[in-house]
């Protein structure tokens, strides 16, 4: 057994990533900046499972806040076998009309976040030989994204950056998998905007589906696992598929119905 921190736990795939950990017995670090929903989790958790749980809120979309985080650990004394970078946002809209601000925070939260955690904590983990990283990307990062392209562009990073980490980390006990989930039924697609888009009427996997099946990739020690059928269809198809098609469909799912007009 062992300590899992879980990035983003306060809804969501994170929550349920949470869960699974406590009911296999390792205790949990819950992060987000939601401390009420956290201390909640954290509460459940420990009562349900009998495992220690600590809630620290933070806004990881700094290094500031990476490094208080960090800070937490260190002061706490603990050690964390299992990192879920899970924690990220999205925007929907032309990034012309987007605040720039917004787009760089988001752009730091889901790739340069993933980059600094995974960076402080992984060294740990080779010389213990032993340890996993989950990250969670999308099979947005599979295709460029009109309309939520700094979030799709993003996802690509989080993509790249942990099957690449996974072939370097062969034969050191310790494994990266990527998590790609399509649609899901979250908060993402209210807080990003994107409830309206054509996308987010396709058929949506739940949390606790996508999560359960991440879970058991980390612990396969697979490098990628993509969820659900439409978003394995549609990697698939990405293959075979012109630049161009790719780009104006992609467009047409994530048009939000306020902007009209043809993508």
């Amino acid at each position: 057994m062992g300590t899992a921190l879980v990035t983003g736990a306060s809804s969501g795939i994170g929550k349920e990533l949470a869960r699974l950990f406590a009911a296999d017995g390792h205790d949990v670090v819950l992060v987000a900046r939601r401390l009420p929903l956290l201390e909640a989790l954290a509460s459940e958790l420990g009562a349900r499972y009998g495992r220690k749980t600590w809630a620290v809120a933070c806004d990881l979309s700094s290094a500031a806040g990476v490094e208080s985080l960090l800070g937490e650990l260190a002061a706490r004394g603990l050690e964390v076998d299992f990192l879920v970078n899970n924690a990220g946002s999205g925007t929907t809209g032309r990034f012309v009309d987007s605040p720039l601000a917004r787009e760089v925070a988001m752009a730091e939260l889901n790739a340069m976040t993933v980059v600094r955690l995974t960076g402080a904590l992984l060294p740990g983990m080779v010389a213990r030989r032993r340890g996993r990283v989950l990250n969670v990307g999308s099979w947005a990062g599979f295709q460029p994204g009109p309309y939520m392209a700094t979030y799709y562009a993003s996802k690509a990073f989080v993509n790249s950056f942990s099957e690449a980490l996974f072939e370097e980390l062969r034969g050191t006990g310790v494994t990266v998998t990527v998590s790609c989930p399509g649609p899901t039924r979250s908060e993402f697609a209210e807080r990003s905007g994107a409830g309206t888009a054509n996308l987010f009427r396709l058929p949506m996997a739940s949390a606790e589906t996508v999560a359960r099946e991440a879970y058991r990739a980390l612990f396969a020690g697979r490098a990628v696992v993509v969820h659900g059928f439409i978003a394995r269809l549609g990697v698939q198809l990405l293959r075979v598929s012109f630049r161009a098609l790719t780009r104006r469909l992609t467009a047409f799912v994530n048009r939000p119905r306020a902007l009209g007009g043809r993508a």
